[in-house]
């Protein structure tokens, strides 16, 4: 298995591969955004090559960053169960909107302000009701060739460099009032969101899509160590390969593009308060620790912070 990652050690930041219990860093002066930018099939014989001859670096030693710093993040709402639970939260209404079946939406989310595994989150001024939203994500490498415009879902396929753990934090009171004025999120949204804890490459994924293209693996969340809910990435509306493809429609998709798949079924509180008809249970509060696990991909964890004043 191939994963790339990005690390601080020794008072310097290095990309490079994790395997077991060990890193190997790229050379000095490359970074994940070269791999991206030479493709996937070339970035598993650099992995071969920096494996083979690299000196390892324990994993235990080095604190991990976010696996890319993303060119832009385009976040789906593609868990039909997660938009029922929500929309019941913040507008009080049951159901899902017919607008939702039409077409895989997305926003734009902030590049800037991406975070790592181990990372404590701040909870933003204003915020009383913090959240996380458990989500994959898939990362657009380049594809010889393809300038990454007007792709078929087939081509888009090719243009899935790999895979990440996405938490999308919300702060949800915020999110609530910006809404109401028919754009956005914005603030809501835009205080951090956490990748890792690296990029498992495509490659591994290839034996487990099934006839229609989606990834039945298992996605679950813990606060405190108590799991709050888990569900299959195959329960989304579209597979990643038409979100991709969506994307590069009358625009474009470029290597290091970071495209999320929505919060699962049950990845968030505000579906369980909607679901609840309270908030049960609770918004975080500082001091509680958050555990994102995906199958075939790994762990994140983030501990929340203060709130800034």
């Amino acid at each position: 298995m191939v994963k790339i990652a990005r690390w601080n050690h020794d008072g310097g930041t290095h990309s490079g591969f994790v395997d077991g219990e060990q890193c190997f860093a790229l050379p000095e002066g490359r970074t994940v955004t070269d791999l991206l930018a030479a493709g996937l099939e070339s970035t598993l014989e650099i992995a071969a090559e920096t494996m083979g001859s690299a000196d390892p670096l324990a994993l235990a030693d080095v604190q991990l960053l976010a696996p890319l710093e993303p060119a832009t993040i385009r976040d789906f709402v593609a868990f039909e169960e997660h938009v029922e639970g929500v929309r019941k939260s913040i507008d009080g209404v049951a159901g899902v909107v017919a607008e939702w079946y039409e077409a895989p939406t997305f926003y734009f989310t902030n590049p800037h302000t991406v975070t790592g595994t181990g990372e404590v989150i701040g909870i933003p001024a204003g915020c009383t009701d913090l959240d996380f939203e458990t989500e994959v994500a898939a990362v657009v490498g380049r594809v010889p060739g393809s300038d990454g415009r007007n792709l078929s879902a087939a081509d888009a396929h090719r243009h899935i460099f790999g895979y990440t753990i996405l938490n999308d934090w919300s702060a949800r009171d915020l999110q609530r009032r910006e809404m109401k004025v028919s754009l956005g999120p914005c603030k809501g949204k835009d205080f951090s969101n956490t990748l890792g804890p690296w990029i498992v490459t495509a490659d591994e994924f290839e034996h487990l899509h099934d006839d229609e293209g989606f990834l039945p693996i298992s996605m679950e969340v813990e606060v405190n160590g108590e799991r709050v809910g888990q569900d299959l990435l195959s329960n989304m509306g579209w597979p990643f390969a038409e979100l991709v493809a969506y994307a590069s429609q009358d625009s474009v998709v470029r290597p290091g593009d970071v495209l999320g798949s929505g919060t699962c079924g049950r990845g968030c509180l505000a579906e369980l308060w909607g679901r609840n008809g309270s908030k049960t249970p609770p918004p975080l509060k500082t001091g509680d620790v958050v555990r994102m696990t995906v199958e075939g991909i790994g762990t994140i964890e983030n501990t929340v912070g203060e709130r800034r004043v």
